[in-house]
């Protein structure tokens, strides 16, 4: 447990590898827990309710938002529906006041969302530090293709959408100039290192 616990939000386009930090984070560093978020999509084969996601119909999340349950929450426009997603004041407030630190991807719109929260909350104030990660945009849409699955039109949609995300890259706590999966791992160390070094008053 810590005195000055992190809420270490990462972010960056598709493909940029940000999930796969977040994993080997929690792998590597037990003491970061992942935030669970909360969605209203159905689960997929394998996931568990409170531990990949918090699953609530669309009716009990929108009762949520009513009830100022949520830190952050946005919808996602999708093909079939439009889904439902969030970070729950809970999974975020009560972990931190404990003083466990925790790791969190989410879009770049989320983190706006998780810094306009922070205004209103010192100790989620004191605790976050975002991090994006960037990637060269000829890079992005190789892993893109390696990674196979996607059509032509959707990589260049979230090409689109990429080239837009990188925008807001410099108002980022950190910036990873991604290159190699260890280099952007150490590179993350090396910025938590400098965060607790440095810890907000």
């Amino acid at each position: 447990m810590s005195a000055h616990p992190l809420l270490l939000v990462l972010a960056g386009p598709a493909g940029s590898g940000k999930s796969t930090l977040c994993d080997r984070l929690r792998h590597e560093r037990p003491e970061f827990d992942r935030v669970v978020t909360t969605t209203t999509r159905a689960p997929r084969p394998g996931e568990v309710d409170g531990v990949h996601y918090h699953f609530l119909d669309a009716a009990e999340f929108r009762r949520r938002i009513a009830a100022g349950a949520f830190l952050e929450w946005a919808q996602v426009h999708g093909d079939h529906e439009d889904r439902l997603y969030g970070t729950l004041r809970a999974s975020v407030l009560e972990p931190l006041a404990a003083g466990r630190d925790l790791v969190i991807n989410v879009d770049v719109q989320g983190v706006e969302n998780l810094r306009r929260a922070a205004r209103a909350e010192p100790v989620l104030a004191r605790a976050l530090t975002t991090v994006f990660i960037i990637v060269d945009p000829a890079e992005l849409a190789a892993r893109m293709r390696a990674r196979a699955g996607d059509h032509e039109e959707e990589i260049a949609r979230r090409l689109a959408t990429a080239e837009a995300e990188l925008r807001a890259a410099p108002g980022f706590d950190h910036r990873i100039h991604s290159r190699s999966r260890d280099e952007d791992f150490a590179a993350l160390l090396a910025l938590i290192a400098a965060a607790r070094a440095h810890p907000r008053a």
